[in-house]
This record gives C-alpha cells, sequence and structure tokens, in this order.
C-alpha cells in the first residue's frame, strides 16, 4: 500500500503542478461547469464529440492540487473512449474515490492512485469534481454541478 501511496503522490504533484489538457477548447460540442465550495475549486470543462467518441476534452478554471490532477488525468483517459464508456468509468472511479468500490488496476490503470483519496473525506469531493462535471457534460446538462 505505501507503494501506491508514493504513487499516488507523485502523480497528484506532476499532475497538479503540470496540468494536461488545461485550457479552452475552440469548437467544443459540449460542456459543463463544476463547483466545490469547501476547497473553492471552479472548473469548466470542454468536450468535443463526434459521433459517440470523445475526441478531445480540455478543462479551464482553478482549484487544489488534487482536483487540477484529478481533471487533467480525467482528461487524458476520456479521449477517444465512447460515451457509455466514460459514463461507466465516472461510476467506478467515483466508487473507488469513495471507498465504495476496490480499485481495479486493470480497469482503471493509472486512475487507480485516486483510490487513497477516500482516506480523506474532504479530499474526495476534489477528486471527483471533475468526474461529475464530465458526467454532466455528456449529459448535455445545463445545470451547474456542485459537490455539496
Amino acid at each position: 500500500m505505501d507503494e501506491l501511496r508514493d504513487l499516488y503522490q507523485e502523480m497528484i504533484l506532476d499532475h497538479g503542478k503540470n496540468p494536461r489538457n488545461q485550457g479552452r477548447l475552440d469548437g467544443s460540442t459540449h460542456a459543463a461547469d463544476g463547483h466545490n465550495p469547501l476547497c473553492g475549486d471552479m472548473l469548466h470543462l470542454m468536450l468535443t464529440v463526434d459521433g459517440d467518441t470523445v475526441t478531445d476534452a480540455r478543462f479551464d478554471g482553478q482549484g487544489c492540487a488534487i482536483s487540477t490532477a484529478s481533471a487533467s488525468m480525467m482528461t487524458d483517459v476520456v479521449k477517444g473512449m465512447s460515451l457509455h464508456d466514460v459514463k461507466q468509468l465516472v461510476r467506478t472511479f467515483i466508487g473507488v474515490a469513495t471507498g465504495e468500490i476496490s480499485p481495479d488496476p486493470a480497469e482503471l490503470g493509472k486512475l487507480a492512485v485516486f483510490s487513497g483519496v477516500s482516506e480523506f473525506p474532504a479530499r474526495v469531493k476534489c477528486a471527483t469534481l471533475s468526474w461529475r462535471t464530465v458526467e454532466a457534460a455528456i449529459s448535455e446538462s445545463n445545470d451547474p454541478i456542485t459537490t455539496e
């Protein structure tokens, strides 16, 4: 478990300091906003969907290292996935982050490092904000997402 914890810290720091896919996405077809009032995280998520496939994903906003790292890793992972598969991954990720589901590294890959966040309930909201927001974006919900 210490190895996973070390990897968690390393990946969070890397993606938190050097987020991938951060910035505006011109021509996005889906978007949603998310807010975590507890930590102050604000997220605007943009997707380009062609047919049933996410072809690009980007985010903008500000947040803590965990929120930023989660959004960075999420936008990397969903590119090329079908909307159905993204919805399934959202449920799995949230289940793992909350501790309701045991992580399956074969299913989650590098996202399994977020299983450690379940030990810190206040940080679960930070880690799941981008995932709840991508779910809203692909559902084409106009309501902003909040973790409260």
